[in-house]
């Protein structure tokens, strides 16, 4: 099983002046990250995309490319390419020269996207939500299997003879995972295609997916993939100290984050409860010591049969100490007792 960290690059507020703090900042903090995951033995890396202000990566590729320069071995994924509002030619190029960069390292991983923001600031139409995702994703994996793309959509125009350089290492083909939040009918577009499943479970109980994962596997094989190259991740709000002290205080970054997101959306004020019924065996948050994110990880292959699990660790904008303190854990002490126990 792959173990890997996942960001959003989330920016804490200033109590006093109402304002984030810089993303300057932030960013060179992500490329120390990615690093230390690196230089630790970590398997992958993953980076999302928003477009507000308490985030700090609106381009995922440009901090993954320069992520490239400085790593060896980690793999480079989007988590996720909001695929609904990108150029789909555009989002090829710039992973497949990201994968020359860093010897065959990167990885897509797209998603309809659950904040909006990035549909009116790219001139996209929320009425056509679910179709311009089919018709990207359709075009984005013609330009994966061909050099030389003839495609026709409805709300694109069309490409006729257009070669789309440069190409991935591997036959210029670039690992294309769906990134899916909950519903059968993206579960069901993955299995169709026999593209890499990552779900995203950060709340509820983990163990209410298992239908879903199920119904994955089952459309999978009914659709004539091999099984042996089926992939299945999870991506799940986690952070670790072996410090009870550090665990407990980390609500307060938790909280502020869940409720500047709450706040658009309608959600009521995050409480301790939930940030305690989160942590326990059957919660959604990876959140404690190293032997207890472990085992939940463990209790994650058992139920599921995962075969990657990326720990989304900057929730709250955690200081940076505490973050590569975080990420050492994960490497050093989690990723062995993994790797170990799944054979």
């Amino acid at each position: 099983m792959e173990l890997g960290i996942g960001m959003f690059g989330d920016l804490s507020f200033d109590t006093a002046t109402g304002k984030p703090r810089a993303a300057k900042v932030k960013l060179q903090e992500i490329l120390e990250q990615i690093k230390l995951a690196d230089d630790i033995g970590l398997d992958v890396f993953g980076l999302g995309e928003h477009h507000r202000p308490d985030y700090a990566v609106s381009a995922p590729e440009i901090v993954l490319a320069a992520a490239a320069s400085i790593t060896k071995n980690i793999k480079l994924f989007s988590t996720v390419t909001v695929l609904s509002s990108a150029e789909p030619v555009k989002v090829y190029q710039n992973f497949s020269t990201i994968d020359l960069i860093s010897n065959g390292r990167a990885e897509i991983g797209v998603g309809r996207g659950s904040f909006i923001e990035s549909f009116p600031l790219f001139g996209y139409n929320l009425k056509d939500y679910d179709q311009l995702f089919e018709e990207k994703l359709d075009l984005l994996l013609n330009i994966n299997n061909n050099e030389v793309v003839n495609w026709k959509g409805e709300l694109r125009v069309p490409l006729i003879n257009q070669q789309v350089l440069p190409r991935a290492t591997n036959n210029g083909k670039l690992p294309i995972w769906i990134a899916v939040g909950g519903t059968p009918e993206s579960v069901l577009r993955a299995a169709k295609l026999g593209l890499p499943l990552i779900v995203a479970i950060i709340g509820g109980m983990p163990k209410q997916f298992k239908p879903l994962i199920d119904y994955y596997k089952q459309e999978y094989v009914k659709h004539g993939h091999d099984v042996a190259n089926m992939q299945i991740g999870i991506h799940s709000h986690s952070f670790l100290s072996n410090e009870p002290q550090n665990i407990a205080e980390y609500f307060n970054n938790y909280a502020a984050q869940m409720n500047r997101v709450g706040a658009s959306r309608g959600w009521p004020p995050y409480a301790k409860s939930q940030y305690d019924g989160g942590r326990t065996k059957e919660g959604a948050l990876f959140i404690g010591d190293a032997n207890e994110v472990t085992d939940k990880i463990l209790y994650m292959h058992e139920l599921f049969g995962i075969t990657r699990f990326i720990g989304h660790m900057d929730v709250g904008d955690p200081s940076h100490k505490n973050m590569m303190k975080a990420i050492e854990l994960f490497g050093k002490e989690v990723a062995p007792a993994v790797r170990k126990a799944v054979v």
